[in-house]
């Protein structure tokens, strides 16, 4: 049985069912659903070839070339969606729920599959990732100087009730120049901002909703325009530690990652760090002296988080002294705080 469903209706039916998003490899790696997994019909290649036989040859033509390409893979395509989803209920979409998307459907139901067409596909769920991203939303902001654990603070606030959203779990990345880690690879702007969207579409609005105070970019990807306005615009915590307390806090993360990446992530702040500091910082790397590498980044790093919070109206700022490290603490302290201080 093939049912054609709503963007509502697959996506609460996604919540128990597998999705076999059946566009190009490409495609997927650009921007897809959660809960999906990709069964492309068409390899990138193959895609582009039967999109030239359509412009310059007709559509029947361009049908009778995809089926004999995909004619021997039937069989594969059947057997990958057994194995992801063995009770033989699944989701299907392609871009705009046209030819790719149907066939499949027609050949999984032709095998006994109960078949969820997504209707207007892929691009029916983009457009509404895009709306999300449009909306107003009731943020709070955990600010504080590099090293002062927000992250870690911000998940254990989230395990006393609040609502938080992570952005660089989401873009996979911890912000700075040493922020990839030396192996994080981040997901495609598109993925980071389905994937917010998502999260922010799971948010109580009656609530306030926590993020990090962060720059525009997260990496190499970028904080969508209107919620990175209403972030600059919203009220801010600013979490107080002093350097020791954070240069050993950084130590733990970053005194630990290998010297060439972290010689390389010095290079590429080099004009802002200053040619003394940058040599200064680079040989402290290799003589192992890793908490004063910290310490001279460290100047940078604070200047210019004090610049970013000197932008923000004084009013919507609100300071927080902590004498050492203790996300859990420190978080109990914070939602303490805002419940005697702040207003939703």
């Amino acid at each position: 049985m093939i049912t054609k469903l709503s963007l509502t209706a697959f996506l609460e039916a996604s919540q128990h069912q597998l999705i076999a998003d059946v566009r190009t490899p490409a495609e997927f790696e650009q921007g897809h659903l959660q809960n999906a997994f990709n069964l492309p019909l068409f390899t990138n290649e193959e895609r582009v070839i039967i999109g030239t036989t359509y412009k310059q040859k007709g559509k029947e033509t361009a049908i009778l070339q995809a089926f004999e390409l995909i004619g021997p893979r039937w069989a594969d395509y059947i057997r990958e969606a057994e194995k992801k989803c063995p009770n033989k209920k699944i989701l299907v979409h392609c871009w705009r729920g046209g030819m790719r998307s149907a066939s499949m459907a027609w050949a999984l139901n032709m095998y006994g599959f109960e078949v969820g067409l997504l209707e207007n596909g892929y691009k029916a769920y983009r457009t509404y990732c895009l709306h999300l991203l449009e909306k107003e939303y009731p943020l709070l902001i955990l600010g504080g100087a590099t090293g002062s654990a927000k992250t870690e603070t911000l998940q254990a606030m989230k395990t006393l009730g609040e609502q938080v959203i992570d952005l660089e779990m989401l873009a996979n990345h911890q912000g700075s120049s040493f922020g990839s880690m030396g192996k994080h690879i981040q997901p495609s702007q598109e993925q980071f901002e389905n994937t917010l969207a998502i999260e922010l579409s799971q948010m109580d609005l009656s609530k306030n909703i926590w993020l990090e105070n962060e720059s525009v970019l997260i990496g190499k990807r970028v904080i969508p325009k209107k919620l990175f306005t209403q972030m600059n615009e919203a009220k801010v915590v600013n979490i107080y530690i002093n350097q020791t307390e954070r240069i050993e806090f950084l130590n733990k993360v970053y005194g630990v990652l290998d010297k060439e990446f972290l010689k390389e992530s010095v290079l590429k702040i080099s004009k802002r760090l200053g040619p003394n500091e940058s040599k200064l910082s680079i040989q402290a790397i290799e003589e192992g002296n890793m908490k004063e590498f910290i310490r001279l980044v460290l100047v940078y790093y604070d200047k210019t988080y004090a610049n970013g919070l000197s932008k923000r109206k004084k009013e919507h700022v609100y300071e927080i002294n902590f004498e050492s490290i203790d996300a859990h603490k420190n978080a109990k302290a914070i939602i303490d705080f805002c419940h005697q201080t702040l207003k939703n």
